[in-house]
């Protein structure tokens, strides 16, 4: 089981992310190498066909791969995405779930897998994110 201190020291440090309030990020879970949260639709979101837009699908996918690495190594790891894909299956026209489990936690890279779906369940993506992991933060 994952320990509520874990979790805590995640939310900690994720809450200060600008797109967690901005996209309104609601976690659900975390586990030892998953995380899982929701994110409610707003239409001001909305792509050309009235459903949430792709590029946030997958900033959505990129940030839940983040948060499941950091129930392996700890919310201070500096890590950055090294490239990422997503397969669009449906439009996304309600609230979406999105669940990460890491692949592999290498010395180096750590690839995690996320599947993202809509509020009845249907499966609307499926992405794969890779993050690398830093020896020192960036300046920024």
């Amino acid at each position: 089981m994952f320990s509520p201190d874990a979790t805590q020291a995640i939310l900690d440090r994720v809450r200060d992310i600008p797109i967690v309030s901005t996209l309104r990020f609601e976690f659900i879970d975390f586990g030892e190498g998953t995380a899982t949260l929701r994110v409610p639709r707003d239409d001001r979101y909305d792509g050309i066909y009235r459903s949430l837009h792709g590029g946030l699908l997958m900033t959505i996918a990129d940030s839940v791969a983040c948060f499941a690495i950091m129930t392996v190594t700890g919310p201070d790891q500096a890590m950055t995405t090294t490239d990422m894909n997503i397969r669009f299956l449906a439009p996304c026209r309600s609230d979406v779930t999105a669940v990460a489990t890491v692949i592999k936690q290498g010395r180096t890279l750590c690839p995690v897998a996320i599947d993202l779906f809509d509020a009845e369940g249907t499966k609307v993506a499926v992405a794969q994110v890779t993050y690398i992991m830093l020896t020192k933060v960036p300046r920024y």
